[in-house]
């Protein structure tokens, strides 16, 4: 089993800067796939960002953030981080993080495991 922490959400004004951590716990990262997923009010939850654990170049971003997000892990903290730069409105959501074993298919919610419980952030216009 893993748990998943997420922190790092808040509030923030367009054009502004976040960095959201996930913690893992139970289970090593080394061997999972961990992502990024977002889910703003009446809307369904979207893919946003994806890390391989064993290596730093596979990557992948929904097109929405791609040059303004950036996944990194550190494996020996068992920590993923999402830096966020240029923030919009339509960024608001709650941040999940999940993860799964193997990489593939990461935009699909349904491939994953292990959720956290969100974070919240807020960009304002």
């Amino acid at each position: 089993q893993v748990q998943l922490v997420e922190s790092g959400g808040g509030f923030v004004q367009a054009g502004g800067s976040l960095r959201l951590s996930c913690a893992a716990s139970g289970r090593s990262f080394s061997s999972l796939t961990v992502a990024w997923f977002r889910q703003a009010p009446g809307k369904e939850r979207e893919f946003v960002a994806a890390g391989a654990s064993w290596s730093e170049r596979t990557t992948d971003y929904a097109d929405s953030v791609k040059g303004r997000f950036t996944i990194s892990r550190d494996n020996a903290k068992n920590t993923v981080n999402l830096q966020m730069y240029s923030l919009k409105p339509e960024d608001t959501a709650v941040y999940y993080c999940a993860a799964k074993p193997g990489y593939g298919s990461n935009r699909f919610t349904t491939m994953y495991n292990y959720w956290g419980q969100g974070t919240q952030v807020t960009v304002s216009s």
